[in-house]
């Protein structure tokens, strides 16, 4: 139960995490309010600073795995690792790892409270969102636990990103690609200026899109950021058994695939050893632990093959690019008669661009509403697939439901054992899926 809680200045103070966070949900006007002078106000109160080498990673898909690979491989070095990533699938302590485990909540509530003490310490003291907040938060608990690197992940954009209060030792950039429009921009270039926001003078900044927009290109040429190019600066090649990687008179061999599953892994990989070579003066790497990082590499909901009849599919794809390369994937796998597609997106969302390039790859949609007033409902989400010309008959059709465990059950009930089911879209829609196997299997 709350002892004292206020959405003004004045401070609050709860006794468990979830009671925190459900003030944090209305304690700020808006949900998204891009812009850094309120929480840098509450950073320099609460003089906070890293000893440890932080790699901030932004981009439009590739964040999470990006983050996990480089999690991965500085942990099978032996190094002391927070890492800092949104948002949660089930619990709220998944947005905070120290040493590939999830901080408790204990200690989580210890530095909630010194955020707010901070927060509340100032005239006119400004209120935070519930990301702002809980970075800050996660980041105090990071730079007081005695960490050698801290990894952040960008939450939406990067320029004016709450993670981009710190200046990173090394930024990273994995893709470009049109979401969050109504925030970023409507074109690849200004979305790229914000995501270059990231990159800092006289650092490392490594980009891993094969094609990145001259605006980024420009923006690290006019800070004079040590830009790491694909292509140019590191560059990678593979054959079904192995791969390689070479870079700025670095180079590595006989590497194993990523543990992470997908088309676009090897990107992500490349890039991250990219950021490793770039800092190897501070945090040393070598093959080995580059290849046991790669082989011990855990995260869900990214192309997440579940093992067991029929295939089951998670992934959290909900742009066209991030869509284009789930389909590209199920193409990748072996033969399943049938696919039966659960899907629920945000309503912001180029609905129509994501349902596009998994129109011939599924023949059961069944769409589903989500937990969120964000969200666009089961019907609507139907109404755009029809426009788009799928026809529905005796091998083909689409259904709606009221959340994504009910779509899924369905879905369980309608697969034959050789058939796959992909639970895609939203956050909200894989983790109703990943919540309601869990409630199952306990």
């Amino acid at each position: 139960m709350p002892k004292q809680s206020d959405v003004s200045g004045l401070s609050a103070s709860f006794d468990s995490l979830d009671d925190w966070l459900h003030h944090l949900e209305v304690a700020h006007p808006v949900g998204i309010d891009m812009g850094l002078d309120r929480i840098n106000r509450v950073k320099e109160a609460l003089q906070l600073q890293f000893s440890a080498l932080v790699f901030t990673v932004g981009g439009t898909n590739g964040k999470g795995s990006t983050c996990a690979l480089l999690e991965s491989i500085l942990l099978a070095a032996s190094y002391k690792v927070g890492c800092h990533t949104s948002p949660h699938f089930l619990k709220f302590n998944e947005r905070a790892r120290i040493n590939g485990e999830m901080v408790g909540d204990e200690l989580l509530l210890e530095h909630f409270a010194i955020v707010e003490k901070a927060r509340a310490s100032l005239s006119d003291a400004p209120s935070l969102t519930y990301f702002e907040f809980t970075t800050l938060a996660i980041m105090h608990l990071f730079s007081k636990a005695g960490l050698d690197a801290v990894i952040l992940e960008v939450g939406l954009g990067g320029r004016l990103d709450a993670v981009n209060i710190i200046d990173p030792d090394c930024a990273i950039v994995t893709s470009i690609d049109l979401d969050h429009m109504d925030y970023l921009g409507d074109t690849r270039e200004k979305i790229a200026y914000e995501k270059a926001g990231i990159f800092r003078a006289g650092r490392p900044a490594v980009c891993g899109d094969p094609v990145p927009p001259q605006g980024l290109l420009d923006y690290a040429d006019m800070i004079g950021a040590d830009l790491w190019l694909l292509g140019r600066d590191y560059n990678f090649q593979g054959d079904k058994q192995q791969w390689g990687w070479a870079g700025r008179a670095k180079r590595f061999s006989g590497l194993g695939y990523p543990a992470l599953r997908g088309a676009n892994q090897l990107l992500n990989a490349s890039a991250v050893i990219a950021a490793l070579m770039a800092v190897r003066d501070r945090l040393p790497v070598g093959a080995q632990e580059i290849r046991n990082g790669m082989a011990w590499v855990e995260l869900p909901g990214r192309f997440q093959v579940l093992p067991g009849q029929p295939t089951i599919i998670l992934d959290v794809a909900h742009n066209p690019h991030a869509s284009a390369a789930l389909a590209q994937n199920l193409e990748n796998m072996a033969y399943h008669p049938y696919t039966i597609a659960v899907f629920g997106a945000m309503a912001d969302k180029d609905v129509a661009g994501v349902l596009k390039p998994m129109l011939d790859k599924v023949d059961f949609w069944y769409f589903c509403d989500l937990p969120t007033p964000r969200a666009a409902s089961a019907t609507a989400l139907a109404e755009q697939l029809r426009v788009l010309g799928f026809k529905e008959g005796s091998d083909a059709g689409i259904e709606t439901f009221a959340s994504p465990e009910i779509a899924y059950q369905a879905a369980l009930k309608k697969a034959g054992e050789g058939d796959r089911i992909a639970v895609f879209g939203s956050f909200y829609t894989v983790a109703g899926v990943l919540a309601y196997r869990n409630a199952k299997a306990h």
